[in-house]
């Protein structure tokens, strides 16, 4: 039986006869799901974090973007803009600089 969420493993859509590999947006969709899965498959054999049955390159980089885009909300960086709570400099760093 195919599982319904579309995740990896033995039991994937794609494993079905005639079915086509996993593509990108299969792979983005894994990579989102990735986390969940990993949990998932600690306690389940029929569910995989990544699709053996796909089209390479393409299913790659779909699961390598789905896995930032999730992992990316986690991570916030601003550059160029200083901490509010930043102390200001007291020098000694660039003196010792001038030093050298």
């Amino acid at each position: 039986m195919v599982n319904r969420f579309a995740v990896a493993g033995p039991n994937s859509k794609f494993r079905e006869p005639d079915a086509e590999p996993a593509g990108f947006w299969a792979g983005v969709w894994h990579g989102m799901i990735m986390p969940i899965t990993f949990f998932v498959s600690l306690f389940r054999e029929d569910v995989g974090i990544y699709e053996t049955h796909n089209t390479g390159r393409g299913y790659d980089f779909g699961f390598l973007i789905g896995a930032s885009m999730v992992f990316a909300k986690h991570v916030r960086v601003q550059v160029g803009k200083e901490d509010e709570d930043d102390e200001e400099c007291c020098g000694e760093c660039e003196e010792e600089a001038e030093e050298a």
